[in-house]
C-alpha cells in the first residue's frame, strides 16, 4: 500500500522524518559501536595503540602512548584495506569512497540506493577505520542513513519527491547524530547539497528526525559534546586574527582537494592502464599510508606523533590540541600528513567519510597558525587563546570546502559545547568561503536547485511561465505560408528549400484556414504525387494561441495533441495571423533564459482551435506537424 493514497502530504513528512530518525539512531548506534569494537580488537588488541581518544579529561588523555607494536600498523592496516576492497568492489561499488558523495548524488539522481549499499558500507568503513585508515565515520553514516531512507520509501511507496526528501533528512540525521550536533546535523540536509543553495523543505523533517536519532544514540552513548570540556579564552582584538586565519584555512583546505582528487586519479589510471582489479585499490592505499607513517615513526619521536596522528578519524589529537597539549612542530606537519593518509585511503577507494579528516585539518592548522601567533604576539594570542584557533580552523577549512558553512560552524561548536565561539567562526568561515570559490570536496553537489535533476522540471516550468508567446514568436512577414490552390508539389520544394516543416494556410483574403506539414504530404512525395492541391490533405482544424499565452501553456498545448506548430493570432480576431512558433523555438527561448536571470511577468493566455470561417472547440482530426 502506497501512504500517499491514505495520509495527507504534511502527515507524510512527518511519518518520513519518524522514520528515517529511527533508523538513523539505531544504525548510527550500531555503526558508532562496531567502530569502538573494531578498534580495541586491532588498534589496542594487536597493535598495541591506546589511541587519545575525543572526550577524555585532561587526565585520562594524558596516559596515551606510543603503540607497543609500531610495526604491526602495516599488516593491520593493509589487512583492512583488502578486506574491505573486496567486500566494496564484489556487492555494492558505489559504497567506495566518501559515503556523503554518494548520498548527495543519489538525491540529485534517481533517489534510489540499492538495499545492500548501507550493510556494506556499514562494514567496510568499519574495516577501514578501525585498521587505522584515515577516513571520518560521518560519511558512512550519511550514506547509511540515506540508504535506509531509499528503502524505507521504497517499502511505504513514496513520490520521487517524498524519497529525495528523505535522502536528504537521512544525510542531515545520521550526520547529526553520530556527532552529537542534531541542529547542524539539521541544517546540513538542507545544505550540504548545493554549492550556492538550501533544500529548505528538508530542514523541519530534519529537525525532526535529528532530535530523534541524537536521543537515541545519547540514551546509549550518554549525551555530552563529543569533545571535552576545555578552557575557552578569546577576545575581541583578535577577530582580524581570527579572519586572517581564514585565508589560511583556504590555502590548506584547496590543497586537501586537490591532493584528494589527484590521488584518486593516479590510483584509477594506474590501475585502469595495467589491467588491475579495482578490488585491490583500497589496499595498495593502505600499504602506502602504513609505510608513510612507519617511515615518520622511524625519523623521531615528534614526526612518530604525526604520523599517528593522521591515522583513524584522527580526533583524539584534535582534542590533545584543544588541551594544548600538541607542540607546535606536531601541529605544523600534522595537516599535510592527515590530508596525504585521507587521500590515499579514500582517493584509492577505501570506505570512509572526509569530514572528519577536515575537522582534524582545519584543527591542526589553526592550532599551527594560533601557536605561531602566541610567539610572535603573546601580548595579544596569550596560550589560552591558542586552543580557540583549533576551533576556528576546523569551522573556517571545512565550512568553506564543504559549502556548508552555516551547518559546519553550528555542528562544530555543538560538538565543543561552546557557542560563545561563533562570534569569531562567523568571520573566519565568511572569507574562506569567499575565496575558496565553487571548489568543493564534494563533487555531486550542485551550483543551486535549478541545476539539479531533483527540480530541473520545476524551474523549467518556472521559467516558461516567464514567456510569452510575444517575445519569440516569428513574426507576420517572415512567416512561410502557402495558399489552398498551391500543390503538394510545391509544399515539398518549400521544405527542401527553407528546411522548416510546417506552413500556415491562407486564403485569398489572408485569413488562416488551416495548417499543412511534412506528415500531410509524405505519403503524396512516396508515390510522386506532386499536383494533389493543399486543401485536400491540409490540416483545416487548427490549434492557434495568442502573443500573451505563457510557453508553458504552448508547450502543454502541443504535449497533449502532440503537434510542433501553432500559429499565433490576436485574441479578437481567430483567424488573423500575427505569428508562428514551433516547438524548437520553445527550446531555444528556455536555453536563453535559464543563462541569464529575467524578470518575472504573469500572463493568462488561452488557447483555441479554429475552422475554416468559425472558432469551435474540438481536437484536431489526426494530421500534425513535425518541428521546424
Amino acid at each position: 500500500m502506497q501512504i500517499e493514497e491514505t495520509i495527507p502530504p504534511y502527515r507524510r513528512i512527518i511519518l518520513i522524518a519518524i522514520i528515517v530518525g529511527l533508523i538513523s539512531g539505531i544504525g548510527a548506534l550500531f555503526f558508532f559501536e562496531g567502530l569502538k569494537l573494531g578498534t580495541a580488537f586491532f588498534m589496542e588488541g594487536i597493535v598495541g595503540f591506546h589511541l587519545p581518544k575525543e572526550g577524555q579529561t585532561l587526565q585520562d588523555i594524558g596516559q596515551w602512548a606510543l603503540p607497543d607494536h609500531l610495526w604491526m600498523i602495516l599488516p593491520v592496516i593493509c589487512f583492512g584495506g583488502l578486506l574491505s576492497g573486496l567486500l566494496v568492489y564484489t556487492f555494492a561499488p558505489e559504497a567506495e569512497g566518501h559515503g556523503t558523495d554518494a548520498a548527495i548524488r543519489a538525491f540529485h539522481g534517481g533517489g534510489r540506493v540499492r538495499w545492500r549499499v548501507p550493510l556494506v558500507k556499514a562494514i567496510t568503513a568499519v574495516l577501514t577505520i578501525s585498521t587505522g585508515g584515515s577516513a571520518g565515520r560521518e560519511g558512512p553514516t550519511a550514506q547509511m542513513s540515506a540508504g535506509f531512507g531509499s528503502i524505507a520509501a521504497d517499502l511505504l511507496g513514496l513520490s520521487a519527491r517524498e524519497r529525495r526528501l528523505a535522502i536528504a533528512t537521512g544525510v542531515g540525521a545520521g550526520i547529526g547524530t553520530i556527532f552529537m550536533a542534531p541542529l547542524g546535523g539539521a541544517i546540513l540536509a538542507a545544505e550540504i547539497l548545493y554549492k550556492q543553495d538550501f533544500e529548505a523543505e528538508a530542514i523541519v523533517p530534519a529537525f525532526l528526525a535529528s532530535v530523534i536519532g541524537y536521543a537515541i544514540f545519547g540514551l546509549v552513548e550518554g549525551f555530552e559534546p563529543v569533545f571535552g570540556p576545555w578552557a575557552t579564552s578569546w577576545n575581541v582584538f583578535q577577530i582580524p586574527l581570527f579572519i586572517l586565519l581564514g585565508v589560511v584555512s583556504t590555502a590548506v583546505g584547496l590543497i586537501y582537494i586537490n591532493t584528494f582528487y589527484g590521488a584518486n586519479r593516479v590510483f584509477k589510471g594506474i590501475f585502469r592502464r595495467f589491467n588491475l582489479p579495482n578490488h585491490f585499490r583500497p589496499l595498495a592505499g593502505a600499504f602506502l599510508t602504513g609505510t608513510f607513517v612507519l617511515t615518520l615513526a622511524a625519523l623521531s619521536p615528534e614526526a612518530a606523533i604525526v604520523g599517528l596522528g593522521s591515522l583513524g578519524t584522527g580526533y583524539g589529537f584534535t582534542q590533545l590540541a584543544l588541551y594544548n597539549m600538541l607542540p607546535i612542530g606536531v601541529l605544523l606537519f600534522l595537516p599535510f600528513a592527515k590530508i596525504l593518509t585521507t587521500s590515499l585511503t579514500i582517493g584509492s577507494g577505501g570506505s570512509g567519510g572526509v569530514f572528519a579528516p577536515g575537522l582534524v585539518i582545519g584543527g591542526a592548522t589553526g592550532g599551527a597558525f594560533g601557536s605561531l601567533l602566541h610567539l610572535a604576539l603573546p601580548g595579544i594570542v596569550p596560550a589560552g587563546s591558542v586552543p580557540v584557533f583549533v576551533v576556528v580552523g576546523m569551522i573556517a577549512l571545512f565550512g568553506a570546502i564543504s559549502h556548508a558553512p552555516i551547518a559546519v560552524m553550528i555542528m562544530v561548536v555543538e560538538m565543543t559545547g561552546d557557542f560563545s565561539l561563533l562570534v569569531p567562526a562567523m568571520g573566519a568561515v565568511s572569507v574562506a568561503v569567499l575565496l575558496i570559490g565553487q571548489s568543493t570536496i564534494f563533487r555531486e553537489q550542485v551550483l543551486n536547485r535549478s541545476q539539479s535533476a531533483a527540480h530541473r522540471d520545476e524551474y523549467m516550468i518556472e521559467i516558461l511561465q516567464d514567456i510569452h508567446v510575444g517575445d519569440i514568436m516569428v513574426p507576420r512577414d517572415r512567416i512561410v505560408t502557402v495558399s489552398p490552390g498551391d500543390t503538394t508539389g510545391r509544399v515539398l520544394r518549400l521544405i527542401d528549400e527553407t528546411l522548416h516543416t510546417g506552413f500556415p494556410v491562407l486564403d485569398g483574403e489572408g485569413k488562416l484556414v488551416g495548417i499543412i506539414a511534412l506528415d500531410d504530404v509524405r505519403e503524396n512525395r512516396i508515390n510522386g504525387e506532386h499536383d494533389v492541391p493543399v486543401e485536400n490533405v491540409m490540416s483545416s482544424r487548427v490549434f492557434t494561441v495568442h502573443p500573451a499565452c505563457t510557453l508553458r501553456e504552448v508547450l502543454d498545448l502541443m504535449t497533449e495533441h502532440d503537434i510542433h506548430h501553432l500559429p499565433v493570432v490576436p485574441v479578437e480576431d481567430p483567424r488573423t495571423l500575427s505569428g508562428f512558433v514551433a516547438r524548437t523555438d520553445i527550446m531555444k527561448a528556455y536555453v536563453r533564459r535559464a543563462s541569464q536571470p529575467g524578470g518575472k511577468r504573469r500572463f493568462t493566455g488561452h488557447s483555441t482551435l479554429i475552422e475554416p470561417g468559425m472558432a469551435v472547440e474540438g481536437s484536431p482530426d489526426g494530421k500534425k506537424g513535425t518541428d521546424g
